[in-house]
């Protein structure tokens, strides 16, 4: 079982080929290298023709490779170069519910809680599929582009898409914790190198702040059975 009332991973079907092992490998590889003054270790990945994600701590001269995680894996509070930051604005009550399907059929496929997805896309992006982050997060679930890539979205504004993948990014996560709701939730906001470099949840504001938001939505979607009343700001 998850921890913390969160049902027990399975190996996804055959459009998760991600090698978790290999994640937790690379990452580990990551923690390994880490020595008092010394710059924190990157993490490079690329998915083949196959469908399944490589990782290394190092790109050894192979063009494929692309960087997944850099330095501490923090989300920069500055805007980065060439991003537009687009604010939540859709305030209808429909947008609540407008999503249902694609959350229940992305839950069911990847066996996240229903009520997880919700809760994170509230708090990324208060169901807004044109929001854009400072730093370039986009979409319903804010993925990264090089998330999103590596989660094979190919648009991330797509609603569908966005949610696929990134509850897709969620089993992953899931995975790699072992189930723990709180590192879970904590890795989709400061990446899983974070996470596992300070054996919990990282000692940033932000995160702390947003595994306790994620929690409590999830919380509210959990006892509350219209969602539209649990998704309107306690």
């Amino acid at each position: 079982m998850l921890n913390r009332e969160m049902p027990a991973p399975s190996t996804s079907g055959p459009s998760l080929r991600v090698p978790l092992r290999a994640l937790a490998a690379a990452l580990g590889l990551a923690v390994l290298a880490l020595h008092p003054g010394s710059a924190l270790a990157d993490i490079f990945t690329y998915t083949d023709a196959d469908g399944t994600v490589h990782f290394a701590n190092r790109p050894t001269g192979d063009a494929r490779f692309k960087l997944y995680i850099k330095g501490d894996g923090r989300r920069s509070s500055t805007t980065r170069t060439g991003v537009t930051p687009v604010a939540p604005s859709d305030k209808s009550l429909e947008r609540f519910s407008r999503y249902d399907a694609w959350i229940r059929q992305a839950a069911a496929l990847y066996q996240i809680p229903e009520e997880l997805v919700r809760a994170v896309i509230k708090c990324e992006s208060d169901y807004d599929p044109r929001a854009v982050s400072p730093v370039g997060a986009q979409g319903l679930m804010q993925l990264m582009p090089e998330t999103a890539l590596r989660m094979q979205v190919r648009d991330a504004f797509d609603a569908r898409e966005n949610i696929f993948g990134g509850t897709r990014y969620l089993r992953i996560l899931a995975n790699l914790f072992n189930g723990d709701l709180d590192l879970t939730i904590a890795g989709y906001n400061a990446g899983e190198g974070a996470v596992m470099r300070h054996g919990g949840i990282p000692p940033y504001e932000e995160t702390q702040a947003y595994v306790t938001r994620v929690r409590t939505y999830y919380a509210r979607y959990r006892t509350t059975r219209d969602t539209t009343v649990a998704s309107i700001e306690p």
